[in-house]
């Protein structure tokens, strides 16, 4: 772990191992504003007129990966994090640690673990209940990634008819999602949703991911998130642990721990493991999938 300043912000926190490194924030936070192959291009957006600020009642984007808590409602998920955090150094892993959010009473932090040799990171997020009463809410990590790529998600399994009979998954939309837009693919076994710098309106969807794996495509670079799906556990949004967003300015990969009742003093887990690879290309159908991306998870 080596201090250093970036984009200005004079505290915040590199991690490398030759391969790809980690930027932690430390004057804002928590929040990992970097991860990318050492040397070249950040995967996540950088909100370039947002670097740097501290402070104000304001929510900032930033951009990088975050931790909100789940369902989404204003103010309440939009407490800002334009605070310093605590940085510690523990060994195998970095922690970060915010303040105790005055209107909501909780309190988030990240375990930043990095693979000594292998283009992978681990993130533990953790949200603390610090109300004098139980409270219920999910561990939500979303990684807003750099424009012009394409995510792809994996559906539940498929099955025949007329073997099964019964539903076999939920797909949930928001109400301004557009099934018909162009940057939708929805295929049998997968669905993707392509980033479009010239196209403005808002799609979103979520689904139940049952494999716990999601993948960006960008400039032959593919960002996978892996995640746990617990067969006993209720989820927000209708049953999602993964959604995905995006805008004309880039595209969130999101994925959602079980929706939880915490005691007092109580914290809720939510595992997130990344890794990069290279040299593969966006993909414009499931056979793409088939034969570029589901090898490498």
């Amino acid at each position: 772990m080596q201090k250093t300043e970036y984009k200005g912000w004079p505290n915040c926190h590199r991690l490398s191992n030759g391969i790809v490194d980690v930027v932690i924030t430390a004057d804002v936070g928590p929040r990992l504003i970097r991860f990318g192959f050492e040397g070249e291009a950040n995967v996540f957006k950088e909100y370039e007129e947002m670097l740097g600020k501290t402070g104000g009642e304001e929510w900032r984007i930033f951009g990088g990966h975050r931790l909100w808590h789940a369902p989404e409602a204003d103010p309440r998920t939009y407490f800002p994090d334009n605070a310093p955090v605590k940085i510690e150094d523990h060994g195998a892993f970095v922690r970060t640690v915010q303040d105790v959010e005055p209107t909501t009473r909780l309190q988030k932090e990240m375990d930043v673990y990095l693979a000594p040799d292998a283009a992978q990171v681990k993130v533990v997020h953790r949200i603390y209940n610090r109300h004098e009463w139980s409270v219920e809410f999910a561990p939500w990590a979303l990684s807003v990634m750099a424009p012009g790529g394409t995510c792809v998600a994996p559906l539940p399994p498929r099955g025949t008819h007329p073997e099964n009979l019964l539903p076999g998954n939920t797909l949930t939309l928001w109400t301004f999602t557009d099934m018909s837009d162009p940057r939708w693919t929805w295929g049998e076994k997968y669905f993707m949703l392509r980033q479009d710098v010239d196209n403005a309106r808002p799609q979103k969807v979520g689904v139940l991911n049952v494999p716990g794996w999601a993948a960006y495509a960008n400039s032959g670079t593919l960002f996978v998130v892996r995640f746990d799906y617990d067969a006993d556990a209720t989820y927000a949004d209708m049953g999602s642990n993964f959604e995905t967003f995006t805008n004309d300015e880039m595209l969130e990969v999101e994925t959602l721990g079980p929706l939880s009742r915490v005691e007092p003093g109580e914290c809720v887990e939510h595992v997130e493991t990344w890794q990069l690879f290279r040299d593969v290309p966006a993909p414009n159908n499931d056979a793409d999938v088939d034969a570029n991306i589901l090898p490498l998870i």
